[in-house]
């Protein structure tokens, strides 16, 4: 059998990975065959174990020489027990059964005369120790925490630590042992031991007021090395035992925070730390890092945290990239609490936009976007747009976001506000995201006074670039849009040029457009779009006559959508009349509040570009459940190859459509429509519409449930989406005046009665489903109605419901009733399930509630009803 050195070099020497392969397998199989051997010569027991070792750094499987090294750890020789105990530490862990057999050669081996192989037994302890062997041992290690011996009560104190996070019941065994060890005068001890104390308050925070009595010694000590001379066994690049420094500070932190009287105790040797300490070195920066970590984490002085995040703006300057790197990632967490002193240093951030690190331009990047405030935020605005000109492709879609909700919220005027967005549009545009686009054309819409300007520079920017999707799409809506104020105005002055605008003009712009190879289909779509608004806008025949046989020549598009698009446009220039009303101007468009929300929290992570291809159902649930999209056009839903969806959206199961209801504000319908629906509901009940109105409050329930089957029983059942998509409707009256758990309801036709069955009662929020079966419902077809009720003392927001079924099952959600709920507040919301006669009706819950700040999203597998609710 070769040695170990001989083995490593036939590693080594081998050319090719098989080679390799060979020489370990060959390797491991003699070792194998020497301990079923079991030769009782130690020298090649350990030699084996050694091979097993490097075996194990490179990956292979070592397990069946763990009995070989418990062999080892019964030998008096302290060479077998030290690779014993390596081998133990590196191939067992915790949770293995072996590891029992440990326990009696640790008790022995803790008790030894030889304080070295004491050390072995602690150091093995304190790295697999389990809960059994931490509460069989732990009495041993405690007399080692105060033995005389300095080497062996810094392991034991280390050794204690992984006891103590085991079994944290034995924590006040050690508290009393870990106050002594604070006196120690041995500085291995004190690391060690500021080490235990540290994770004892950490663990338990109600230890800390017990400790504070140490900080005047703490600064004491700490002063004492900052002032000390030269000592050379503690002197590391010239300062005195940098190690034991960082662990003062680290502790101070600690036992300071929310503490005011101890935060003056700390002050004056802060400042000293923070003003003596060179900072040339890194191991002068590592102290001052850790100064400004507890200066910032403290309730110091204000003029004691400007002093941190000036040293902080120090590391900024540094040649060290790890440095720089930890300065900018501290400031990006202390600028909303500092945000002026942070500020000073605003040159020296942008300066590190353009350093040759790629992780230090990122941090850079993001902390640049929180300095901007009303104040700077034409200067760090324009900073960043001439980054964005260079930046890496990986920034550009986070920073189109960034930008423009900054630009949205600290924009000084509103043609600041347009010409940023525009220059974003011209230097990013392939990666701006759909909702930037709608949010621009909102602007642009709500901003009358401007849109002759829009109109005018993004009509000179499509004439000199077309690459640029995103600038594309919100050229072609808005030139479509305000084409004829474009047309009125004649001639523009841009950039030193004059440009004289002729209909021809942009009508051979939007020819290039749609014949272009950059032309995605959604530009396609959007051309076509503002072709057809340009022949309302412009007065020559011969130009609304190109623009017919342009729409024309698409009509035979491969693309379905394009292909009816130019159908429908084509049709209508047979109708003048009909043309000019249907494409008469749009009002202007609602800015959404919710939706800016949305931006904001999209800026705070990367978003993907503009996507070339319709949204799959797949991605539309996702971007449901993450709240990413507020309603879904029928028209983008692409039928998935499979129905297992449930496995993308939910992470698992087999529940194929998981539907979700629009807010009330988005599937609001119009007062004419809700007329109709209750005439509706009083036909199907019997009586007319002002007496289904009349009915009495105290019937507010039972009026939402039938409401409910009006709404189901008047629904035509041949929506070919409706199973995997809600439909925009809203339910009619729902009036739900009763708090808490529903009381059962009775069937209008059939007599029947189900009780409200509880889905769902935390977070202050309360969900019941009551299935509901009247005589007129189909076989396999059943009503849910889910009463939502907010039963705490928080306002819940936002409330979102999705339901997921089995794949042989089908399901259709309507509207929440509210989706804001005041505390003892109800609302209801409509589910139909259609499956099989007989089939069980298994449910997948998602609810989704704002609660204060906090974001609440949870999910619940219901299985309550009856087996026998969809009997026939």
């Amino acid at each position: 059998m070769s040695s170990l050195k001989s083995f490593i070099k036939s590693v080594r020497a081998a050319k090719t990975m098989a080679d390799e392969r060979a020489v370990i397998q060959k390797e491991s199989a003699a070792i194998r065959t020497s301990f079923r051997e079991d030769f009782t010569d130690t020298n090649l027991r350990r030699q084996n174990i050694a091979k097993l070792l490097y075996l194990f750094t490179l990956g292979e499987r070592t397990h069946f020489g763990q009995i070989e090294c418990l062999k080892l750890l019964a030998t008096s020789k302290f060479s077998d027990k030290r690779l014993g105990y390596l081998g133990t530490m590196l191939l067992l862990d915790e949770n293995q059964e072996v590891l029992t057999l440990v326990t009696n050669s640790l008790k022995n081996d803790l008790n030894h005369p030889n304080q070295y192989v004491v050390a072995l037994a602690l150091c093995t302890l304190g790295n697999i120790a389990s809960q059994e062997m931490a509460r069989d041992l732990f009495t041993d290690v405690e007399k080692l925490v105060v033995t005389q011996n300095p080497y062996l009560r810094k392991k034991a104190a280390l050794c204690a630590m992984r006891i103590i996070r085991k079994v944290p019941e034995l924590e006040e065994r050690f508290v009393d042992k870990a106050k002594s060890l604070l006196g120690d005068h041995h500085h291995g001890v004190l690391i060690c031991g500021m080490t235990l104390v540290y994770d004892l308050c950490v663990e338990q925070p109600t230890l800390i007021p017990q400790f504070r009595q140490f900080i005047p010694s703490l600064v004491r000590q700490l002063k004492s090395l900052t002032t000390s001379g030269y000592a050379p066994e503690h002197d590391v690049a010239g300062i005195s035992d940098p190690f034991l420094q960082v662990k003062i500070l680290r502790l101070l932190r600690v036992l300071g925070r929310g503490d005011q009287s101890a935060t003056e105790q700390m002050n004056d040797i802060l400042a000293q730390i923070a003003t003596n300490t060179d900072s040339s070195k890194n191991v002068g920066n590592a102290i001052l890092y850790e100064a400004v970590l507890t200066i910032l984490d403290i309730d110091a002085d204000s003029g004691l945290r400007v002093l941190g995040i000036n040293i902080l703006g120090r590391f900024l300057g540094n040649k060290d990239n790890n440095v720089k790197y930890v300065g900018l990632n501290t400031l990006s967490k202390v600028v909303e609490l500092e945000p002026n002193a942070v500020q000073r240093h605003r040159n020296t951030i942008l300066e590190c936009l353009h350093d040759a690190d790629i992780s230090i331009r990122r941090r850079a990047l993001d902390l640049s976007f929180d300095l901007i405030n009303d104040q700077n935020v034409r200067v760090l605005v324009r900073e960043l747009l001439v980054f964005l000109e260079t930046a890496d492709t990986e920034f550009k879609a986070n920073m189109t976001v960034q930008i423009c909700v900054a630009a949205d919220k600290y924009a000084p005027n509103k043609r600041w506000h347009i010409d940023t967005v525009l220059r974003v549009l011209k230097l990013a545009g392939n990666y701006v995201s759909e909702q930037i686009i709608s949010q621009f054309i909102a602007l642009v819409s709500n901003t009358s006074n401007m849109q002759l300007y829009t109109v005018q520079k993004l009509y000179s920017l499509l004439r000199s670039d077309i690459t640029q999707e995103g600038l594309t799409l919100a050229g072609a809506w808005v030139i479509g849009e305000y084409g004829d104020e474009l047309l009125k105005a004649g001639t523009f002055e841009d950039e030193e040029t004059t440009l004289e605008v002729k209909e021809s003009d942009i009508v051979q712009i939007f020819e290039g457009l749609l014949y272009s190879t950059y032309a995605t289909q959604t530009v396609q779509e959007y051309v076509l779009d503002a072709l057809v608004k340009l022949s309302t806008r412009m007065s020559d025949p011969s130009q609304i006559e190109r623009i017919r046989r342009l729409i024309m020549s698409q009509t035979t598009a491969l693309d379905v959508e394009i292909q009816q698009r130019a159908v429908e446009y084509a049709e209508l220039f047979g109708f003048d009349e009909i043309r000019r009303g249907v494409l008469e101007k749009m009002p202007a468009a609602v800015i959404r509040e919710d939706r800016k929300l949305q931006l904001e929290k999209k800026a705070i992570k990367s978003v993907p570009p503009i996507a070339s291809q319709p949204k799959s159902e797949t991605d539309i649930l996702l971007d449901l459940m993450s709240g990413g999209i507020d309603d879904v056009p029928q028209s983008s839903v692409v039928a998935p190859a499979n129905g297992d969806l449930l496995s993308i959206a939910l992470g698992g199961g087999n529940f194929p459509s998981l539907p979700t209801s629009p807010s009330p504000t988005n599937g609001q319908m119009n007062g004419k429509t809700n007329g109709k629906t209750s005439d509706l509901l009083a036909d199907v009940f019997g009586g007319s519409p002002s007496t289904a109105s009349a009915q009495p409050q105290a019937n507010g329930q039972q009026q939402s449930i039938n409401d409910i089957l009006g709404l189901f029983s008047t629904e035509a059942s041949s929506s070919s989406a409706s199973a995997h998509v809600s439909l925009p409707m809203q339910m009619s009256s729902p009036t739900v005046t009763q708090t808490g758990l529903n009381p059962p309801a009775t069937n209008p036709a059939s007599g029947q009665t189900y009780p409200a069955y509880p889905a769902y009662a935390q977070n202050g929020l309360t969900l019941t489903l009551q299935p509901i079966r009247d005589g007129t419902t189909p076989a396999g077809v059943v009503n849910v109605f889910a009463s939502f009720t907010n039963t705490g003392s928080i306002p819940l927001s936002h409330i979102t419901f999705q339901v997921a079924v089995p794949k042989t099952q089908h399901v259709e959600l309507r509207p929440i009733s509210k989706a804001d709920l005041a505390p003892g507040e109800s609302a209801s919301q409509a589910v139909r399930v259609s499956a099989s006669v007989g089939a069980q009706v298994r449910l997948r819950l998602r609810v989704s509630f704002g609660k204060g700040e906090e974001e609440i999203v949870e999910q619940v597998l219901f299985n309550q009803f009856p087996a026998d609710l969809l009997a026939p």
